[in-house]
């Protein structure tokens, strides 16, 4: 069984879970929220390990509030699939599905529908990207390419969009 929960990543020089919107939670080791290697300039990626308590719209809403940063929420089901959501300070707001087959078939949607909007979708994260500061060395057709690919873990391929959006990457940890 693969993961299914909710992925949030977004600015702050702060602790992300700090947020109001985040009720105090704490971060565990018993699978109830974890946090990735931060990336460079503060951002952070938390992965709830369930469905965040409150809509993921309002929770997206409320973090870009308190951090005054682009956020975007993917929630992930089983692994096999994530519904990307992005919003700017401004409200501008985007959304693109990650693994489309998968996708097609959880949401009884056509594939070539969800393939139709790629274009439109890789618009709106690059636009999105760049406000972010990022995303100027990269093109439409290369998010277009992530957007059509598959990979076994969606979450994977959430952290590659991000990638190839220009945010940089995670400093590498050592192994013990």
């Amino acid at each position: 069984m693969g993961f299914t929960g909710e992925l949030v990543f977004g600015r702050s020089d702060r602790p992300l879970l700090q947020a109001p919107v985040f009720g105090g939670a704490r971060e565990d080791d018993e699978g109830g929220i974890t946090s990735w290697p931060p990336r460079p300039g503060g951002w952070q990626t938390l992965q709830f390990h369930r469905t965040l308590s409150g809509d993921p719209e309002y929770v997206l809403r409320a973090l870009v509030e308190w951090t005054g940063a682009p956020a975007c929420i993917a929630s992930v089901h089983d692994s096999d699939a994530a519904l990307v959501v992005g919003l700017e300070p401004g409200g501008d707001r985007w959304d693109a599905w990650l693994n489309l087959g998968t996708a097609a078939a959880m949401t009884d949607r056509p594939l070539p529908e969800l393939d139709a909007r790629v274009p439109e979708d890789a618009a709106g994260a690059l636009s999105w990207a760049r406000d972010s500061g990022f995303g100027d060395h990269t093109d439409a057709p290369a998010i277009e390419a992530v957007l059509r690919s598959h990979e076994p873990f969606a979450e994977e391929l959430f952290d590659t969009l991000l990638n190839h959006l220009g945010f940089p990457p995670a400093p590498e940890v050592p192994k013990a």
